[in-house]
C-alpha cells in the first residue's frame, strides 16, 4: 500500500519573468488601494487646522467681500401639462 502512494512534490516549472512582474505589479497594486483607502479613513490633522484657520479669516474676508449682482437664472421650459384621456 505504501507503494502506491507517491509522496514527492509536485513538479512545478519556475515562474516566468513575466509571471514573476505580473505578481509583483497585483502586490503594488493592492499596496496602493489599501493606502488610498485608509487615507479616505484616516482624517489628517492638516484639514482641522485649515478649517480653524477659515473660520477665524471668515469674519476678515466677509468684510471685504463685494457684494455682487443677482446670479443669472438658468432658462428652463416650462413643464408641458399632459391632458388626461378618460
Amino acid at each position: 500500500m505504501s507503494a502506491e502512494l507517491d509522496l514527492s512534490p509536485p513538479e512545478v516549472p519556475e515562474p516566468t519573468f513575466l509571471e514573476s512582474l505580473l505578481r509583483y505589479g497585483l502586490f503594488l497594486g493592492a499596496i496602493f488601494q489599501l493606502i488610498c483607502i485608509l487615507a479616505v479613513i484616516v482624517p489628517t490633522s492638516k484639514g482641522h487646522e485649515q478649517e480653524e484657520t477659515e473660520s477665524t479669516d471668515g469674519k476678515a474676508t466677509e468684510q471685504m467681500k463685494k457684494p455682487k449682482g443677482p446670479a443669472p437664472q438658468i432658462r428652463q421650459k416650462p413643464k408641458k401639462e399632459s391632458k388626461k384621456k378618460r
